[in-house]
């Protein structure tokens, strides 16, 4: 049982639904010896690296990322197990080689792609308010200069603490330093 009460095994059926994080929180704990994927060792390793992620060889990577993505990628296969040769099984690895955003950006393709990748990273910021759920961060942007990504000039975005009275992070105050995902410190 969790802190909260939860079943382990009913977080477990949930997580496994989300199908981008799951395969790699499988993968890194299979390759360290660690019966249970959502062990706070192997999730904090998939979402901000630790040590496990450096014991998942490119090969059982490549693998992984074949039974998920080859049928559907095709042609485009190819390049991205080239990828693989120097990628981690972490999510900054998934959201900058595996989706296709940054091949969009530059194809052309701006706005939805540069707003997806900015968002999904896990980039940091400096809380400015906190008002009930609802943070205020002051935070740099991505931005595409036509052919890498770089860092924009700082601005202030809005993001969530907790929902419905569940709050995930306590005690937040100006000029804390946080984390964010998508708009969730």
């Amino acid at each position: 049982m969790t802190s909260d009460g939860t079943a382990l095994e009913d977080l477990s059926r949930l997580a496994a639904l989300f199908e981008g994080a799951w395969p790699y929180l499988e993968l890194i704990a299979a390759r360290n010896g660690i019966a249970e994927p959502l062990d706070p060792r192997v999730v904090e390793a998939y979402w901000t690296g630790n040590e496990l992620v450096t014991r998942v060889p490119p090969a059982p990577l490549a693998s992984s990322l074949g039974d998920r993505f080859e049928r559907r990628a095709g042609r485009t296969f190819g390049p991205l197990v080239q990828a693989v040769s120097g990628g981690v099984a972490q999510h900054s690895f998934h959201v900058f080689a595996v989706y296709p955003w940054l091949g969009l950006l530059r194809a052309g393709m701006e706005g939805p792609p540069l707003e997806i990748l900015d968002r999904c990273r896990i980039r940091w910021g400096r809380v400015e308010k906190v008002i009930g759920d609802l943070v205020t961060v002051r935070s740099r942007p991505l931005s595409f200069n036509g052919s890498r990504l770089v860092l924009g000039d700082e601005q202030l975005e809005q993001a969530r603490r907790g929902f419905d009275g569940m709050v995930f992070t306590v005690d937040l105050e100006p000029v804390d330093m946080v984390s964010l995902h998508w708009d969730w410190v």
